[in-house]
């Protein structure tokens, strides 16, 4: 498998910011300081996400309002460099900006380097911050990209004594060509302690900030949210040299939100009103997920990206248009069984249908078969967060589900491969007609991997709709299990050029493989 990797000149190129943390000023258990500077700085990293043949979406953060500067290059000494000049940073979009390169060579290593220039005097600029990414391959080159997700979540933060984040380090020493971030990409719900015990006694000292030490209410606390990750110097260094492409689900807005949530008895929240959350979150992803906005609808996460001839990847929202949560029996489809919606079901269908790549990943929020409760309701019946509702027949969300793998059937669709996280553990399973209550379908593989830094739980309850079987998994088996060994997860899918064979591989987060399996497709 052919790999690539930022060499130390490059990176360093410009001073060395690519892996600098920001000019904090910390006391014992208080929250960072920005230090005053002369010109602007860029001390959040860089990303490169939505890859493409000829293009990439870069972002990057300032500490002021500013004028984001790009340049790239397919040379690692920046000759013949491009500049190109971004967009004018300002408190709308907390300083962040969004370039989208195009023009770009296809399979072919990308430099680029980042600055902000002061609005005050054209002569002031940042130092430059560097990243690389390769563009998509024309040609049937070798792939490899990760998944995961859960990041900072159930009161785990960063403890830099501990190395920070370090699942993020072992991710960016594959030398992947890219990232799916399946999920929970913050946890705007869950709040930073400046310390926290471990299992084996010992305390941990967490960075802690004004916006985590409590939930996220108003749009300040939810980008406050979203900027605490990047004080992780493991995380800054992967975005820079591995290219994002970023979902979401629900602890970027709260936990198990839809927008019929009610949170009236919920006294964390002064804010009641989920319609407002959910505006001041989605308004902090979209500025800091370095995603390219939809011209249709400008806040969709749903999409498609082609890499390559033997990849297609489906990413999914089963978020934003799901109806509320329920016991999840109906036996008719309607508004409280939607989970994909009908504009995203159908999207999906057709796109398989239409898709002529050797395989179609579908990146999902949630597993279809692992039952995933969310309290009772007032009558003592069990509620449901996922697709999942116990065993026996479609019901409820599993409607949209069965629909959408009997139109794979009837359409041929091959290999056909689902990745999610959400559950907080690592698992293989494998869906069978043979073993379901619903057998109008093909059989699939479902893999699942996460979190890379939150509170490890799990297994969950298996569902049998849609006949899953557990190949392997490994879970903590106790609630909030601490990060560490055996309980943070990612996994890793290698597609050969030559043959169009796919590895995937479970890791844990030392990069150690615990499982894997080599799919061999079928001829599309």
């Amino acid at each position: 498998m052919a790999t690539f990797r930022l060499t130390r000149r490059a990176a360093l190129a410009g001073a060395g910011t690519l892996l600098a943390a920001p000019r904090l000023a910390f006391g014992q258990g208080t929250a960072p300081t920005i230090l005053p500077a002369a010109r602007p700085e860029a001390n959040w990293g860089v990303a490169a996400g939505d890859v493409l043949a000829d293009r990439a979406l870069i972002w990057s953060r300032a500490d002021r309002p500013a004028r984001m500067l790009v340049e790239w290059s397919t040379n690692e000494g920046f000759r013949n460099a491009q500049p190109i000049n971004g967009p004018h940073v300002t408190e709308v979009t907390d300083f962040t900006g969004k370039l989208d390169l195009s023009g770009l060579p296809p399979d072919q290593e990308i430099f680029y380097r980042v600055r902000f220039q002061d609005l005050s005097d054209s002569r002031a600029a940042s130092e430059p911050v560097a990243g690389r990414f390769r563009t998509v391959p024309v040609s049937r080159r070798d792939v490899k990209f990760l998944w995961s997700g859960d990041t900072v979540g159930q009161g785990w933060g960063i403890d830099e004594s501990r190395g920070g984040m370090i699942t993020y380090e072992s991710m960016r020493k594959t030398g992947a060509d890219f990232f799916i971030h399946c999920g929970d990409t913050i946890y705007a719900d869950s709040v930073i302690p400046a310390q926290i015990r471990y299992p084996d006694g010992t305390v941990s000292n967490q960075i802690t900030t004004p916006e985590k030490s409590k939930v996220a209410e108003t749009l300040a606390e939810f980008r406050g949210a979203h900027r605490y990750n990047l004080l992780d110097r493991n995380v800054r260094a992967f975005h820079s040299e591995v290219a994002q492409m970023w979902m979401w689900d629900d602890h970027e807005v709260t936990n198990n939100w839809s927008d019929l949530k009610d949170l009236s008895g919920n006294a964390a929240y002064r804010e009641k009103h989920i319609g407002q959350l959910r505006a001041n979150a989605t308004r902090a992803f979209l500025d800091y997920a370095p995603l390219r906005i939809n011209a249709d609808e400008p806040e969709r996460v749903y999409r498609k990206v082609s890499y390559g001839p033997h990849l297609d990847l489906f990413m999914l929202d089963m978020r934003s248009y799901r109806g509320p949560n329920s016991p999840n029996r109906q036996e008719a489809a309607g508004p409280e069984t939607a989970f994909l919606g009908a504009a995203q079901l159908r999207w999906l269908r057709d796109g398989l249908a239409s898709s002529r790549a050797t395989w179609k990943v579908i990146a999902a929020d949630m597993p279809i078969g692992l039952q995933v409760p969310d309290g009772k309701d007032a009558e003592g019946r069990a509620l449901f967060e996922a697709i999942a509702n116990g065993n026996g027949p479609a019901l409820g969300r599993e409607l949209e589900i069965a629909g959408l793998l009997s139109a794979i059937k009837a359409n041929d669709v091959r290999n056909v491969v689902w990745l999610t996280a959400d559950v907080h553990y690592t698992a293989a399973h494998h869906y069978h007609p043979d073993r379901a209550q619903f057998r109008d379908f093909k059989p699939f593989y479902e893999f699942v991997s996460g979190p890379l830094w939150a509170g490890g739980f799990g297994p969950n309850a298996l569902d049998d709709t849609f006949g899953p079987e557990v190949i392997w998994q490994k879970a903590p088996g106790t609630d909030n299990a601490a990060p560490g060994e055996g309980t943070q997860f990612f996994g890793e899918v290698q597609i050969a050029g030559e043959d169009g064979r796919m590895t995937v591989l479970l890791k844990d987060l030392t990069g150690a493989t615990l499982w894997q399996r080599r799919l061999v497709p079928e001829p599309v």
